[in-house]
Parts: C-alpha cells; structure tokens; sequence
C-alpha cells in the first residue's frame, strides 16, 4: 500500500502515520462502521472524482440504515475530500470515507458511542489488475452465500458485512482463482466478493436485480447507463448458476475494480475463453465516462476545483 502524506480525521488533517484509534473503538469490536470506496481521476478538466456526491449519498443512507447520526453534512465531507486531495498533491487517487462508532461505550448497544469519520487517499492501481481488466480473470463460485436480508442489510456498505466478502476472498484465492462469486441465500447468483455482476446472453445483458442481496453500486448503475446507450438491452432479473457458465461473456463492476471481464469460472471458459465485444464496447464507454471523454456525462464528474493559494 502506497502511503499518502495527509488523512482527515473528524474535522482535521493529521499525518497519515499519526492517525491512530483506540483499541477498545466499538467498531473495531463489532463491526459498527460504514464507509465507501471512490475514484478521482487526472482527467483532461483536471483531477475529477467520479460520482462524487453519489457516493456520499450511499455513505450517509448506509449510515441511516445503521441508527448512526454523521456529524458531518455530505457537502462538509465533499469539501474535505477537495481539501485532501490537494493536500496529498495527488492527481489521481482512491478515496476511502469511513464513520464508525468509537470509543466511549462497549456492549452491544452502541447508540450511545460517538461517531467519528475519517477520509483516506491514497493511489492504488486495478483492483483486479491491469491485466486482469485486459484479459480476464478467473472465477469461482464460493460455497458462502451472500447476506440475506433477512439478516443484515446488503443494501448498506457496511463495515462488519464485509466479513461474508472476506470468506469467500480468501476461499477462491486459496483455490487459485482471483475472485468469488456469490449466490444468495435462494441459490440464484448475487455479486462478486466486491464486485457487481452482467451476464451476456445472446447479445443481451443481464444482471442480478435489487432482490438479489446485492450492493446497489454506482458503477454498476453507470454501466446499465452506458450499455443502454450503446442499444444494448440490460435485464434486471433472478440468474441462476448454471447461467453462468453458459453465458457468452461476463464481467464484474465495482469502484476499485472498474470493469473487469471474467474469462473462466469454476473451470468453465466463458465464451472463447477472452474477453467478449460487448464487454470490451461497455468497457470502453466506461473508461471513457470514468475519465472525461464522454461529453455527455460531464456531470457524473466532480472536478477539484484549485484553491487560490495553492496548499
């Protein structure tokens, strides 16, 4: 991991070797903590942060489904993201917000914790790799289900969640594979450990739709955008396993991995095995979105605007 020089901690700017919690923070033990991962781009209209305020949105909705009260505004948190950005002098970078429950109470209750909020950045490459993003990675269907509803709420970007995804990570890693894909708790496909899911069919797009214990992510909401854009039908619908492997390309989405084809899972080559056209037609328009290139989606982009006394 790539330090950065700066991390914003509730409010201030502290050395990034000095931002330290206490050990007895309530959202170390459990897992009460919400957070988000964001892009910003060195695009041609300068570093730009994709989706921005979306993505604050999420934070602060996920924040709401957990009973915690963020002591900042969405556009307090959006100003220090600005502020920290320039600090790092960075022109291209991930953005991790983070609010969790910290130290003052333990126990299970932890409405009477205070909620601190930090932001991270830092650079960080594919997720999944740049040749992965090129050619494709293999998969594996993990014997872990995703989260039910029933249980916690996939629908929040929640820290102790993530557990489930960290299961079946380790699982398909030690299987040889660079990612999991898990069913949800019915046995029909849900997401990738973090990652959404498309299935090309016939030249049509599928993918699993809100019912599915899914994390509504951004970037899969662009590409259901861009795909349609291009012509394509996108289907929000139930997928089953063995659709999977019959499926003529598949791909994965998601913030740190961007767009990234899946060439092979549980030993099933998908397709010819390669990324498909109608992967490599969204990706481009995904890639083109993500940096600037696409006039039509200007807006999706938050550029930093330069302060007058530069830091």
């Amino acid at each position: 991991m790539k330090q950065a020089d700066f991390i914003w901690m509730n409010g201030e700017f502290v050395a990034w070797e000095d931002a330290r919690i206490h050990v007895l923070t309530h959202g170390l033990h459990y897992g009460t903590g919400v957070f988000e991962g964001i892009r910003a781009y060195d695009t041609e209209h300068g570093t730009a942060i994709f989706r921005h305020t979306d993505h604050l949105n999420r934070l602060a909705q996920s924040a709401k489904l957990y009973y915690m009260d963020l002591p900042y505004s969405v556009e307090q948190l959006r100003t220090a993201t600005y502020e920290l950005i320039l600090r790092n002098r960075l022109a291209a970078c991930y953005i991790r917000p983070i609010a969790y429950c910290g130290y003052g109470q333990m126990g299970l209750f932890p409405l009477d914790s205070p909620v601190d909020v930090s932001i991270a950045v830092w650079e960080w490459g594919a997720y999944l790799g740049e040749e992965g993003k090129r050619k494709g990675i293999r998969a594996k269907i993990s014997s872990w289900r995703r989260i039910s509803s029933e249980s916690l709420i996939p629908h929040a970007k929640a820290s102790g969640q993530y557990l489930n995804s960290v299961l079946a990570k380790i699982e398909s890693h030690k299987a040889g594979y660079e990612e999991a894909i898990l069913l949800d708790s019915r046995g029909h496909v849900s997401e990738g450990s973090g990652e959404n899911i498309f299935v090309i069919k016939n030249e049509k797009i599928f993918t699993p739709s809100q019912t599915a214990g899914i994390l509504s992510g951004i970037s899969r909401d662009s590409v259901i955008t861009l795909a349609r854009e291009l012509g394509y039908e996108v289907i929000e619908r139930d997928l089953a396993r063995s659709e999977l492997y019959l499926a003529d390309e598949v791909f994965l989405t998601g913030t740190a991995a961007e767009l990234v084809p899946v060439r092979e899972i549980d030993d099933h080559a998908i397709g010819t095995g390669e990324p498909g056209p109608i992967t490599v037609a969204v990706q481009g328009a995904f890639e083109d979105a993500l940096y600037g290139r696409n006039p039509n989606h200007l807006d999706w982009l938050d550029v930093i605007p330069l302060p007058s006394n530069p830091v």
